[in-house]
């Protein structure tokens, strides 16, 4: 009797376990955000968690150029950028307990070990490390009080790196056989010089996991184009899972058009039944399908200039390295019913003189995001003063701000040679400082995990930019610095016309700093990360503040 013939399965907890085969980046972490947001519309509570299988304890310590964005929680833990994707498609946040690393897993086996937790045994991957991981996935789903989990398994079977994890998944599917389902994401190519799509690789690749003792459920084939009947018949038979449970997922043109064209499949009615779980009759995407038609509609744009640093690698521009970023620029774009053209410029290009700065004049709006480190950083400088002089809309995020504040000491206040002392420890004027706690983890090398992290309260001063937009007095966003404005500076800056428009309730820190509107249209900057806040269906107010300025200026 087939697993899947009685719709009406009872048992606990539902998970999902979603594994990559194949090849890397064939898009398991949208696959899994989709998987949750069907469901999620058919009225079931779902968590999301991320399995990252390298040995760093958190992401924050890993070069963006190589790895993209580090995504910081409420919590403040630094996580990998799929869990920007799953808050995004769930608009809610997710906590701590929704994301591991192996580096995370041994951790915390080695510390139960150095205090005896283990009762003096001898401590083994298995099942010692094996069972740490299925012991976080079910405290992840008691958190959540969740009807179901779907935990992405970072990776590509076959690494070495993620075979404990698709063993503890194996172990939780040996417990609850009727609570456990195994979707494959895989790679279905289409070779240049035959011209046909191929299921070899897919079928090596489920039992490649036959030989880990999981048998896939459902396949989601990830090609340039659909995938066909008989390719899915084939596959059916070749690897052991009905054809309905094979669902296509072709090249798309955003990725919020994934769950959409998911349910073209019928994913969620599979889903339900496979899970014996009972949802909403109709699936509630209508305002998911309107912002995802706002990706291919709309004659109007706004152009918004990136200038940033880390872009460059090798002979390619990795965007990733800003990708919450981006994703706010178009959640707010889309809300003004425009769609934004988004460039990416190289700061050092400005520094080094390859690009005149008076280029910038074409762009309707500029962001510098955040950053770490001197590359580049006379190029911000000098983007953020002709933006100030030639009244461009001008954002700064987080290192954007304090840069933002720099520039303004130079050239507004007077203090030659002002400067952020992560640049230069001995600048005459620090006027952006590093926190003293900072300086102690510094000095001992404690780097990892020791920043200024996670959601911080901030209150707003009456009459400003920021007021305006949030719509009330205290906010909270999302912090990652260890640089913050030097208080011995404040009184100074705010005499010349910058306006620290949002502190710490304890008037201590600088959260926002911006110019009267009177004196510039829009020109601000944030301690905090607003882009980690905004979300498709909540875009962030302060860059709605933002598009609208740059929407005046291309009027």
């Amino acid at each position: 009797m087939s697993r899947f013939s009685n719709g009406a399965r009872k048992g606990g907890h539902k998970y999902i376990f979603v594994i990559g085969g194949v090849m890397s980046g064939v898009g398991k972490g949208i696959a899994t955000a989709s998987i949750g947001k069907v469901l999620a519309a058919r009225g079931l509570s779902v968590n999301l968690v991320k399995i990252d299988p390298y040995l760093n304890v958190d992401a924050g310590t890993m070069n963006p150029t190589e790895h993209g964005e580090c995504f910081v929680l409420d919590s403040g833990l630094e996580t990998d950028q799929d869990m920007g994707n799953y808050e995004r498609f769930l608009n809610r946040d997710l906590g701590p307990e929704d994301y591991m690393t192996s580096g995370m897993i041994y951790n915390a086996v080695i510390q139960k070990e150095r205090n005896l937790e283990y009762g003096g045994k001898c401590v083994e991957a298995v099942p010692h490390v094996r069972d740490e991981i299925v012991g976080r996935l079910k405290k992840s789903a008691e958190k959540a009080q969740s009807d179901v989990t779907v935990v992405e398994i970072g990776g590509t079977l076959g690494d070495f790196s993620n075979a404990l994890f698709i063993d503890a998944a194996r172990v939780i599917h040996l417990q609850n056989p009727s609570d456990c389902l195994f979707v494959m994401v895989s790679y279905m190519p289409i070779p240049g010089t035959i011209g046909e799509m191929k299921t070899k690789p897919t079928q090596n690749a489920v039992r490649q996991l036959n030989g880990y003792g999981v048998q896939p459920d459902f396949l989601i084939a990830r090609a340039a184009m659909p995938l066909d009947e008989k390719r899915k018949e084939k596959l059916a038979i070749q690897v052991n899972v009905p054809a309905q449970h094979i669902i296509s997922a072709p090249d798309v043109d955003s990725i919020y058009d994934v769950p959409i064209n998911f349910e073209r499949d019928h994913l969620s009615d599979i889903l339900l039944k496979a899970l014996g779980k009972r949802g909403k009759q109709d699936s509630d995407m209508n305002e998911w399908k309107k912002f995802a038609a706002h990706a291919h509609n709309g004659r109007k744009t706004v152009k918004i200039g990136i200038v940033g640093k880390y872009f460059d690698t090798g002979d390619f521009v990795l965007s990733d390295a800003y990708l919450s970023v981006i994703e706010a620029i178009k959640f707010s774009a889309y809300e003004a019913g425009v769609k934004p053209e988004i460039d990416w410029i190289n700061a050092k290009d400005i520094q080094d003189g390859k690009l005149d700065v008076a280029s910038l004049k074409k762009y309707d709006g500029i962001i510098v995001p955040g950053g770490f480190g001197e590359t580049g950083i006379e190029g911000k400088i000098a983007t953020i003063k002709f933006a100030r002089e030639n009244k461009i809309p001008y954002f700064g995020l987080c290192y954007g701000m304090q840069l933002m504040t720099v520039e303004y000491a130079r050239h507004v206040v007077g203090l030659k040679g002002a400067n952020t002392t992560e640049i230069n420890p001995k600048t005459p004027h620090p006027v952006i400082d590093i926190l003293p706690e900072q300086k102690e983890k510094l000095a001992k090398k404690d780097y990892g995990g020791s920043m200024r992290l996670g959601a911080y309260p901030c209150e707003l001063k009456e009459g400003t930019i920021a007021r305006a937009a949030y719509g009330k007095k205290e906010i909270s966003d999302r912090h990652r610095h260890r640089y913050e404005v030097n208080p011995e500076y404040v009184e100074q800056l705010e005499k010349a016309g910058l306006v620290f428009s949002g502190k710490s309730p304890d008037r201590k820190l600088m959260e926002i700093a911006e110019l009267p509107k009177s004196v510039h249209p829009f020109m601000l900057g944030t301690q905090f990360h607003p882009e980690l806040r905004a979300r498709p269906l909540a875009p962030h107010p302060l860059f709605d503040a933002f598009i609208a300025a740059a929407l005046e200026r291309k009027l």
